[in-house]
């Protein structure tokens, strides 16, 4: 059993040699963290909301959860004419306008993170890189001929894929950005994709903070109802042995 499973251990080492880069990249999200939280919906309002909804959320919730002025939600988050702070985060496109101009319905983005994990989108919003075969310029590995433009190429600049050749095959192994062509730096950028995923992921559960800070009073008064629960078990029985 040991020589068989040496074997197996041993044919796996070319896989995991040759497998190029993970399919998801890590990312810390945190409910509590405001200031993310902040940066993330504006860059959502700023670039995602022309065809993507979020639905399932009011602007005055994401004011009270996040500690945003209504006054300011209303002059900084919504562009939509007549909108007015207690709406849906809804857009103006209609179905048949994105499919006209990207051939698939726009997806709403409200439970995105719920369905796929925050990994899926960050992952997602780092991985465009120049495609001149495609249709809008660019490709994206985590799904390979998406319909959606990189709308954030102003911000991250024109990534450009790197392979090597390993075991007789090209594997991608690295992105470079064209020098000059986006306003901020890799390190800048994936900040930004995180404040952005941050959000994302705030917006697929909103209570997902008050949850996690009730959960730790909760959990404490369980343990102090179990040792009580114990010396009133130990009061009850003690005269009947």
């Amino acid at each position: 059993m040991r020589k068989i499973a040496l074997i197996l251990a041993l044919s796996l080492l070319p896989a995991v040699a040759w497998s190029g880069l993970p399919d998801r990249m890590d990312v810390d999200t945190d409910p509590h963290d405001k200031n993310s939280l902040q940066r993330g919906a504006q860059l959502f309002a700023n670039y995602c909301m022309a065809c993507h909804e979020a639905s399932l959320i009011r602007y005055n919730r994401i004011a009270q959860d996040l500690g945003i002025d209504e006054d300011l939600v209303e002059e900084y988050l919504i562009f939509k004419p007549e909108t007015q702070v207690h709406e849906t985060m809804t857009n103006a496109m209609t179905e048949a306008d994105a499919e006209q101009w990207f051939g698939v319905p726009v997806p709403d983005l409200s439970l995105t993170a719920r369905r796929h994990g925050p990994e899926y989108i960050y992952t997602f919003l780092n991985r465009y890189h120049v495609d001149e075969d495609a249709a809008t310029g660019f490709d994206n590995t985590v799904i390979s001929g998406t319909a959606m433009p990189h709308v954030l190429e102003v911000l991250q600049g024109r990534q450009h894929p790197v392979y090597e050749e390993r075991n007789g095959e090209q594997v991608l192994v690295d992105f470079e950005i064209e020098e000059g062509t986006g306003t901020m730096s890799p390190s800048e950028y994936q900040a930004a994709t995180r404040d952005l995923t941050n959000f994302l992921d705030y917006v697929a559960e909103p209570v997902k903070g008050e949850r996690q800070r009730l959960g730790k009073w909760v959990i404490l008064f369980f343990i102090i109802f179990t040792v009580l629960a114990y010396f009133l078990k130990k009061e009850f029985w003690k005269d009947v042995h």
